[in-house]
């Protein structure tokens, strides 16, 4: 399992914090009591009212998230993450609204994943990587840093830019995903991202964030965009408008893990890189949890070392292939991979 490796990876990733409770617009002593202080994916959620002065309860209903529940309530389909329940409690004459926020933890250890370098190809030694995704067996670069960001198609055999555009100097490039001949490309602090076609590289649009106020990372499973912003959530576009619909918070078994960049969509799953770590997490998109956690630490050393080499960032799916394409800011190599389980 290499559970040290995994802990020297996550633990300053790791803010773990205890569950907190408010009763809004409390009047009376009554409290929401939950059956553990610490809830993980699959616990039973057992819920009942904590009554010190022996009041006259007439009903009392529940809700997670503003979705009912009964008073008995299994975690097993919820997205991991910070969550609200309330009580609207009947005293007969009056109605009272209890909340308490709890954290919804994964209930396993992420699994280690060992890797085989299959190739190694040239990068642009300049490219301070942001994004990197294969469309059409083609391989697509977003770049960041102020006046020198890029979108590019590069030939990933020998390093040959194919087409290039510049970002104004105002804007920081991000991560990018294409999806149906459009490019969605994000920029860090500006608060918009832009969408391109794919065969000219003309700007078909800008879009503006909604929640998530920057932009890092972003992929997409064929029908939705998955957009990072820095923290721990991920968040769900609607590709026709770019509108937010909802998001999922990453969470391993013992906290969540801020810090998201980089991210592909790989059979299923979201492949991400934590910011400033050499590390790529496996997330199961339907819930959060981190399934997986591949330490390509050791890569860093086998680049050209210079002043402005930086961490890995930069994760392109191969579907023909079945191989994973990873680089970093700054690095003069791709290297081509596979992983296996350990």
């Amino acid at each position: 399992m290499h559970i040290s490796k995994y802990f020297i990876l996550l633990a300053l990733s790791l803010f773990l914090s205890n569950c907190g409770e408010t009763n809004a617009s409390k009047i009376s002593s009554l409290s929401i009591n939950t059956s553990v202080k610490s809830l993980m994916l699959g616990d039973t959620l057992k819920l009942s009212i904590n009554n010190p002065k022996h009041l006259e309860i007439v009903k009392v209903s529940y809700q997670l998230n503003g979705k009912p529940i009964e008073n008995t309530h299994i975690l097993d389909q919820v997205i991991l993450g910070k969550k609200e329940i309330t009580a609207t409690v009947n005293l007969g004459d009056k109605t009272e609204t209890l909340s308490k926020s709890v954290q919804v933890f994964n209930n396993i250890i992420p699994s280690y994943y060992k890797y085989d370098v299959i190739n190694t190809y040239p990068h642009d030694i300049t490219s301070y990587t942001q994004g990197l995704e294969f469309y059409n067996g083609e391989l697509y670069e977003s770049t960041g840093q102020r006046r020198e960001s890029k979108l590019r198609k590069v030939n990933f055999e020998t390093g040959e830019v194919l087409k290039n555009i510049n970002l104004d100097d105002d804007h920081f490039g991000e991560g990018l995903t294409i999806l149906n001949d459009q490019i969605y490309q994000l920029t860090w602090q500006a608060g918009v991202g832009f969408v391109y076609d794919v065969n000219t590289f003309e700007k078909i649009k800008t879009f503006n964030y909604g929640t998530s106020k920057e932009g890092w990372g972003i992929c997409n499973d064929g029908t939705t965009l998955y957009k990072s912003d820095g923290t721990e959530k991920i968040y769900l576009l609607n590709p026709k408008n770019l509108s937010e619909k909802g998001h999922i918070e990453v969470y391993t078994e013992k906290g969540k893990i801020p810090n998201l960049n980089e991210m592909e969509w790989i059979e299923g799953k979201i492949f991400a890189n934590i910011y400033q770590r050499n590390g790529v997490l496996i997330i199961n998109p339907k819930t959060g949890g981190v399934e997986g956690v591949i330490d390509f630490k050791p890569l860093r050393k086998l680049v050209t070392q210079h002043p402005e080499l930086d961490v890995l960032n930069g994760i392109a799916y191969h579907p023909e292939r079945k191989t994973i394409f990873v680089t970093g800011k700054n690095w003069d190599k791709i290297f081509e991979v596979k992983i296996m389980k350990q």
